[in-house]
């Protein structure tokens, strides 16, 4: 239970992908709740607790130092930094279903956060969307992990080394994709500098 908390609360910080090993960990402490006889509800409240307060620091990180990262890197992630405004709209319009429905995807999961403080969501409607996010995920992925414990509970470590194979490619994939924006950016920088 202490790693599906600990992995809960630091998800914002890690990468992308490895939100399918947090499942992992929540399905074997769904499995471990089976045998151990731990309370379904004590696992619940730790998951959304942790998940809330994840998404709370990475928020208040996005808050305090996003907002002067962004608008500097801004023409390198996006391209053009009149992005930038349509982003901070979206927010302003659609900012709490987005970080409501970040919550089921992975990938974006970990981004919700930090680009809702950085983008200048109010912190009232962050939080409001992320514990409803928090309190609709968590006993789905419990749910879903104590029927893979109950049910597939021999097949597990099958899916799990077939997973791993998926989050290393993808995670692969991810770089190759960052490398080459990165190089991409470059060079339009070289050639905006040599055209006179």
């Amino acid at each position: 239970m202490v790693t599906t908390m600990s992995q809960s609360a630091f998800d914002p910080f890690g990468e992308p992908v490895p939100a399918v090993d947090t499942s992992i960990a929540r399905e074997r402490a769904s499995t471990w709740l089976k045998t151990a006889g731990t309370s379904v509800f004590w696992v619940l409240v730790v998951g959304i607790v942790s998940a809330v307060v994840g998404d709370n620091i990475g928020y208040w990180l996005g808050r305090r130092y996003g907002q002067t990262a962004l608008p500097r890197y801004a023409r390198w992630v996006l391209g053009h930094p009149e992005r930038l405004e349509t982003m901070k709209a979206f927010v302003a319009r659609r900012g709490p279903l987005a970080v409501f429905v970040a919550r089921f995807v992975p990938g974006v999961r970990f981004t919700a956060g930090p680009l809702a403080g950085a983008l200048g969501l109010r912190f009232s409607s962050f939080l409001l969307a992320n514990v409803a996010g928090a309190v609709l995920y968590v006993p789905v992925v419990v749910g879903a992990g104590l029927a893979v414990g109950y049910g597939f509970g021999a097949y597990v470590e099958r899916m799990r080394y077939v997973v791993g194979e998926v989050e290393r490619t993808v995670l692969l994939l991810v770089l190759v994709g960052i490398l080459a924006l990165v190089a991409l950016r470059i060079a339009q920088a070289v050639r905006r500098r040599k055209t006179p």
